[in-house]
Formats: structure tokens, sequence, C-alpha cells
């Protein structure tokens, strides 16, 4: 190989960190970027909020929007609401999704790739479609305007199935077996065998049924109508008129409040988060 060739692989190998690290880094400026805005002006004077050129520092920090957010909704009711509803919807989707995943998995019935690509094939239904139909059950089953109505249709999940699916189809079948010859049924099986193996998959489903839900606005404001049953994120509709008055420190600082509990989930839950992809990764 020539001097020049030999030099040009050398400034590729060289050059090679140092723009991943680049690329990575203005991926983050732009991710961030929104989040710092965010909670810069959420500590800001009303008057500092539109200066022009703005500054990402306020130069002169006040907790007064914070207060302000306090004083124009109940937002421990609102927070206890929402929590009510995400981590109830989080176990009751970690409950179907490894039901219905381990038994697409590992056992055998009729129709069983049929009901798996219909299962699939919901995850391509907007919910702006069904939530009319959705609503005219709850109704007739007297659940609107409760929080019920917002956690019991949240429990099946078509991606959480499917994950848990590929997940049980990565682990050994010989465990199965190996307890079948004990003498154990298909529920022993699930519940003594894989299910404590597929903790790591569980634990994905429930952080993203978590922030997903935590987050979910569209159908809060289509089934809840009592400002008792609002959760966080309806309930902080009500912060808009401060943008007519120039007070969007109040607003922006009710957003902050709002994303306090899913990033806390997220930082507790990444570590399984992580390990259960890689481990997903692994047993593939």
């Amino acid at each position: 190989m020539s001097q020049p060739t030999l030099s040009l692989s050398r400034a590729r190998y060289t050059l090679g960190p140092w723009a991943r690290i680049a690329g990575l880094t203005v991926c983050a400026l732009l991710t961030l970027g929104p989040v710092v805005w965010t909670v810069s002006t959420s500590v800001r004077t009303p008057a500092e909020s539109f200066d022009l050129p703005p500054q990402i520092i306020p130069v002169h920090p006040s907790t007064a929007a914070y207060h302000g957010v306090f004083e124009q909704i109940d937002v421990w009711l609102l927070a206890l609401n929402s929590t009510l509803v995400t981590a109830l919807v989080a176990v009751g989707q970690m409950i179907t999704a490894g039901l219905a995943g381990y038994a697409f998995a590992r056992l055998d019935f009729r129709f069983k790739k049929p009901l798996f690509g219909l299962v699939l094939a919901t995850m391509m239904v907007p919910l702006q479609v069904t939530i009319v139909p959705v609503f005219l059950v709850l109704k007739s089953m007297g659940l609107t305007d409760t929080l019920l109505g917002l956690i019991v249709p949240a429990f099946p999940t078509a991606f959480g199935t499917f994950l848990m699916r590929q997940y049980f189809l990565g682990m050994p079948k010989d465990l199965g077996e190996a307890a079948m010859l004990d003498g154990a049924g298909p529920w022993r099986i699930f519940r003594s065998v894989y299910a404590p193996l597929a903790r790591p998959g569980l634990a994905i489903v429930g952080v993203l049924a978590f922030n997903y839900h935590w987050n979910e606005f569209f159908r809060p404001l289509i089934l809840e109508t009592s400002g008792q049953n609002y959760t966080l994120p309806l309930g902080l509709v009500s912060l808009q008129g401060n943008l007519g008055t120039g007070s969007i420190s109040v607003v922006l600082a009710g957003v902050v409040l709002s994303m306090i509990p899913a990033v806390a989930v997220f930082v507790v839950g990444q570590r399984p988060l992580r390990e259960g992809i890689t481990s997903a990764g692994v047993n593939r």
C-alpha cells in the first residue's frame, strides 16, 4: 500500500470518532435545546420572556411563575389523577402484554397467526378513528367522565404484545419443556419459569406506557368533562389564558412541573430499559 493511501486511512481513522461526537452533539443540542429554553423561561419575569435578543440565562430569576401555577390550578389533584391513571395503565399493560405475548410465542391454538396479524393491524389504526365507538361503549357502561374510563380501555397494547412475543421467542424452549416434564401446566410454566426471565421486557412496556399516558391529552379531552377528573396535561390548558397577558412564564412553569414525574420515571427505569433491550438483542 502506498504512502498516500496509508495517510488517507489514518486521517479517516482519526476523524471518524470526532465526526460521530460532532453529530451526537448536534443531535443533543437539537433535542435538549427546547427543554433548556422552557426551564429558563419558566424562571423569568414576564417582561424578560420577550427580550430581544433572547438570553438563555435569566437576568433576574424568579419562582413567581411556579407560584402562579399553584394559584390558578389544583396541581396536586391533577397530578394525583395522572399518577393513578398512568400507574394502573402501566401495570395493566405489563400484565396483558406479558400474557398475550407468551400465548402467541409459546402456545399452539387455532388461528394464532391470523389473530396476531389482527393485533398488529390495530397499530395502524389512529386513535381518532376508534374514539367515537369507544366513547359510546363507555357511555353505555356509565364510565364516561370517570378515571376508570381512561384506565380500562388502555389495558390492551398491540405494541407491548408484539414486544413481549419477540422477547419470549428469544428464550430457550428447553426451560419450558423441562418444567412440563416435572408436571407443570402452561400457567405454572409462564408464572414460574418465563415471567421472571421476562422482567426486563416487562419493564420496557411499563416505562413506555407510563411516559406515553402521562402526557396523553386526546382521550382525557374527549372522555372527561368534570374538572375533578382532569389529568395534568388537560388541566394545564387552563393556563393558556396567561398568553394573552404576556405571562408566558406561568404556562411554561406548568409544563416544567408536568415533565418532572415523567423524567423521574425514565431515569429510574433507564437501567432496566437498557438491560431489557440489550438482553433481547443477545437472545435473538
